[in-house]
């Protein structure tokens, strides 16, 4: 068994943070700070990659395989556990004009040991073909670590504090949304906020890992994309930059940013019903935070 509670710590703590916005609708606002289970393997990462490599590890596998892009916080989270717990790393990476320094997401994987493979975008669609290229050495853990053992680790962090009336987590494959709802403790609310443009189809993913239909207590909202995937403007930076000042605590833009802009806008409409008690989780990814925010 890897020893993951020596290296991680858990449980997070959940604090309040206090706005006059939240005062005007009568809603109390908590901050689930998952970005504090390890300062690289951190938030919903480690949540996904804890029972898959204790899979790996139980199986007898010494090397890992798995998928992303420039800018993903799993590549850079696997490349990290991967060190810690004795594992060689491999990432297919999507862009084959791109090589080990073409973002910061890349160069930490790369530093931390993880070796790439390239490959063009549409190469990239073929992952199964992709993988069946390398040997049978590799556990591999598919593209941002959503599959049936991430949901397992990912629910685990609903029953570490009083349950909120809403979860809030932003979403990029769905595994993280569908950890929460496979919860079988969890009564509430989950709101996931789509960081990728069209993202209606993250409800059949999220249907497809839950093997069942999307549940009535879960809602997907695409609004708050900002262009795209790893796209951003400059209201959404002066957002995170006027938080941080706030209270003091990191976001970034990808992600967690975009997240908690459209919780907040969400609040500025009267979506959620006086004293609502609504949960925020952040699910870390500060190595891709824009090094000028």
């Amino acid at each position: 068994m890897l020893e993951f509670e020596s290296l991680i710590n858990i449980p997070t703590p959940v604090i309040e943070i206090f706005e006059d916005l939240f005062v005007e609708n009568d809603v109390k606002v908590f901050v689930k700070r998952d970005d504090l289970t390890h300062v690289h393997v951190s938030g919903n990462k480690f949540r996904k990659l804890k029972y898959n490599f204790i899979e790996a590890k139980n199986l007898g596998f010494k090397k890992i395989l798995t998928f992303g892009g420039a800018f993903s916080n799993h590549i850079a989270a696997v490349a990290e556990a991967g060190l810690l717990f004795g594992f060689e790393t491999l990432g297919i990476i999507r862009g084959d004009e791109l090589n080990e320094t073409s973002s910061p997401t890349l160069k930490f994987a790369n530093q931390k040991g993880m070796r790439f493979k390239f490959v063009s975008r549409e190469a990239y669609r073929n992952k199964a073909d992709l993988a069946a290229n390398f040997s049978s050495e590799y556990f591999i853990i598919p593209e941002g670590g959503s599959n049936h053992l991430a949901l397992k680790g990912v629910s685990e962090l609903l029953d570490e504090q009083q349950h909120p009336d809403y979860i809030c987590t932003a979403v990029g494959t769905g595994g993280t949304m569908a950890g929460l709802l496979n919860n079988v403790n969890y009564k509430g609310e989950v709101l996931g906020f789509a960081v990728l443009k069209n993202g209606d189809f993250l409800k059949d993913d999220i249907s497809v890992f839950l093997e069942k239909n999307f549940p009535e207590n879960a809602e997907l909202e695409t609004r708050f994309h900002f262009g795209g995937y790893a796209k951003y403007n400059d209201e959404l930076l002066d957002f995170v930059k006027v938080f941080e000042l706030k209270h003091s605590f990191r976001l970034e833009q990808v992600y967690t940013g975009k997240m908690f802009f459209g919780v907040y806008q969400k609040i500025k409409e009267g979506y959620f019903k006086k004293g609502t008690r609504i949960m925020l989780l952040h699910t870390g990814g500060l190595q891709g935070r824009l090094s000028d925010l």
